[in-house]
């Protein structure tokens, strides 16, 4: 997981503490586990699911398929987290159903995806550098490369895991994922952009 991903699940957890039983949907074992975050304190019990299950000391990691979480309770977690997995689950909509399913009212859901935003040369260059950098490319490249730019936008390159399907609009993050929950806060982060959403189930 990206340092600069991993700080804002920080921060979004330090902000609203996370409370147990606590759940990580498309979770790895290693430190790049959401849920080995600082954040969390000492809240438990913490279970992860993957589709090939393992062990992330102190913590388990079952196998099974996020679409269909029949394992779980309806309402079993108080906080449910996941990064960087819907991308690669050809059902997403089914994960994010199952994920509602499965948070308690009042729970808080955290989801990052990697995403897209605006078009143009200038959501390729970071926001300290645009003048002079958008100056340079310009100089640099002909008139059809430019048209091409300014009708584009960065996207994380494919990475399968084991497949990869889609990238998401912040207002898809918005209306799809967080759909009916309350106190939503979305962060935008690194080029190309990651998403993270925090919200909380009615």
């Amino acid at each position: 997981m990206h340092p600069a991903v991993y700080s804002v699940f920080q921060d979004l957890l330090t902000e609203t503490p996370a409370r147990g039983p606590i759940l990580e949907v498309g979770a790895v074992s290693g430190k790049d586990s959401l849920l080995h975050l600082p954040a969390l304190g000492k809240e438990g019990p913490r279970i992860g699911l993957n589709l090939q299950g393992g062990e992330s000391d102190p913590y388990t990691i079952l196998e099974g398929n996020a679409n269909q979480m029949d394992q779980f309770r309806d309402g079993e977690f108080q906080t449910v987290l996941c990064n960087s997995t819907l991308e690669h689950d050809c059902h997403f909509w089914k994960t994010i159903s199952e994920i509602q399913r499965v948070t308690a009212p009042g729970g808080m859901i955290v989801i990052g995806v990697p995403g897209y935003s605006g078009m143009g040369l200038q959501e390729f260059i970071p926001p300290g550098d645009r003048f002079l950098m958008g100056r340079i490319i310009r100089w640099l490249t002909s008139r059809q490369t430019r048209d091409s730019l300014d009708a584009s936008t960065p996207t994380l390159g494919v990475h399968n895991y084991p497949g990869d399907y889609y990238r998401f609009s912040e207002q898809a993050v918005r209306e799809v994922f967080m759909a009916n929950m309350l106190s939503v806060t979305i962060r935008q982060v690194m080029i190309p952009p990651r998403f993270i959403a925090r919200g909380f189930k009615p």
